[in-house]
């Protein structure tokens, strides 16, 4: 039977036997609203604080922290649907790009849509290895000394555009997330990243999970300043399918249920073979993608073969877990390595080295094959050849489940 894999912004069709397809997973289908009823509902009935139309008129100046390009988040939409009740204000825009690069000519047009020209002049990028632009906001319980950028601080008031997914260490994107590791600077970034090594820092939780009590400790230390957030959940087609608005961790949390029915999918079991797709925008570079591999090693089988389907489109990322991997012989050595000191993107390093232990990783991407080779994953640049070789493989029973939404989508297999 043929079938159409994302690839960027291509569907690439591929043949497979149906003897060996086994399951093709989506996020859940849900049904949808009108959007912007959606969005006016949500921001007329806040979650324990005053309405947005209140917000904007009592507000003196607002900084508005939006995603950057790495994220689905509808923030062109939701700026098209407020525009008219922030235009005459003081308004300011700082894009949390954490560790990230500052946006691209393309990020910039598609986090903004057709208001940047009219916003460009009132754009911020945050730097997180700009010292002289942070401040101290306190220490968490974890002991991390938390700096976020001099603009969260001295804003009078503060809008937080997010959308809620899962993720593979934080347990979920969104909410408290604009702040750290958002707005946050690289040291501070460094100390909770660290926890990402834990096993309690996993997709899905929060409760007992380092990385997001130090997240939630960060807002505790400005309590007290004016903030409205609006938490987006989108549906597999990127559409606006739930809108939580309000007080930031109220909001976080209320779109956490919805954002489990679109992205925990029930599986009926673990596959020789798992395609997982990074779909754009998701597919930037392999450090975005890995969240891919991670989710998909939840339905893979030990010892079996991990496909990994991302265009990669600005290369590697944020190079210092390439530098890891490259560095050493076995990912055996990579784990040793970790255990014995630690820098900021080593927890992907150490993410990806633990699958590497159990399971073959190819990847299908538009890297130079020896980038993949020196990290212990095999290249593709056919997604037909890459399938079609695993199958020959792993045998012809073998099994493919494909995760056509790998970067947010949390497989779990269904209890016997």
């Amino acid at each position: 039977m043929k079938l159409g894999i994302p690839y960027g912004k291509d569907l690439v069709e591929i043949n497979i036997n149906e003897d060996n397809l086994g399951e093709i997973i989506h996020p859940n289908t849900v049904t949808l609203g009108d959007e912007k009823r959606v969005l006016f509902e949500a921001m007329e009935n806040p979650i324990g604080t005053m309405s947005f139309d209140q917000f904007v008129d009592s507000a003196k100046d607002i900084l508005f922290i939006v995603n950057d390009g790495t994220r689905p988040t509808p923030t062109a939409k939701i700026l098209n649907i407020i525009y008219d009740k922030i235009k005459d204000k003081d308004i300011k825009f700082i894009i949390a790009t954490g560790v990230h690069r500052a946006p691209t000519q393309e990020e910039y047009e598609f986090i903004f849509g057709d208001k940047y020209a009219l916003l460009k002049d009132r754009i911020y990028v945050h730097d997180s290895r700009k010292d002289e632009e942070m401040v101290h906001i306190g220490t968490s319980k974890n002991g991390t000394e938390m700096y976020v950028n001099r603009m969260g601080v001295d804003a009078d008031s503060i809008v937080i555009i997010g959308s809620v997914e899962p993720h593979y260490f934080a347990g979920y994107t969104g909410g408290r997330k604009s702040f750290l590791p958002g707005i946050a600077s690289y040291k501070t970034i460094e100390q909770n990243h660290k926890y990402a090594l834990r096993p309690e820092s996993k997709a899905l939780a929060l409760e007992g999970n380092p990385v997001h009590e130090d997240m939630i400790d960060a807002l505790k230390t400005i309590r007290e300043k004016r903030i409205f957030s609006i938490q987006s959940v989108l549906d597999k087609d990127r559409k606006i399918y739930a809108v939580t608005a309000g007080e930031i961790n109220d909001s976080f949390y209320a779109a956490i249920d919805k954002a489990n029915e679109v992205f925990v999918v029930k599986v009926k079991e673990k596959a020789d073979i798992v395609v997982s797709v990074a779909p754009y925008p998701m597919d930037v570079d392999l450090y975005q993608s890995q969240k891919a591999l991670d989710n998909g090693k939840l339905a893979l089988k030990d010892g079996g073969i991990l496909i990994l389907i991302a265009k990669c489109r600005t290369g590697i990322g944020e190079d210092t877990f390439y530098n890891l991997l490259c560095s050493e012989d076995t990912p055996e050595c990579v784990l040793d390595t970790i255990d014995r000191e630690y820098k900021l993107g080593y927890h992907k390093a150490g993410k990806m080295a633990e699958i590497f232990t159990w399971s073959q990783v190819w990847g299908v991407t538009d890297l130079e094959d020896p980038v993949l080779e020196r990290i212990f994953i095999k290249p593709y640049h056919s997604i037909q050849k890459a399938i079609d070789e695993a199958i020959r493989i792993k045998g012809p029973e073998a099994k493919v489940l494909f995760l056509m939404d790998g970067s947010i989508t949390v497989p779990m297999i269904e209890d016997k």
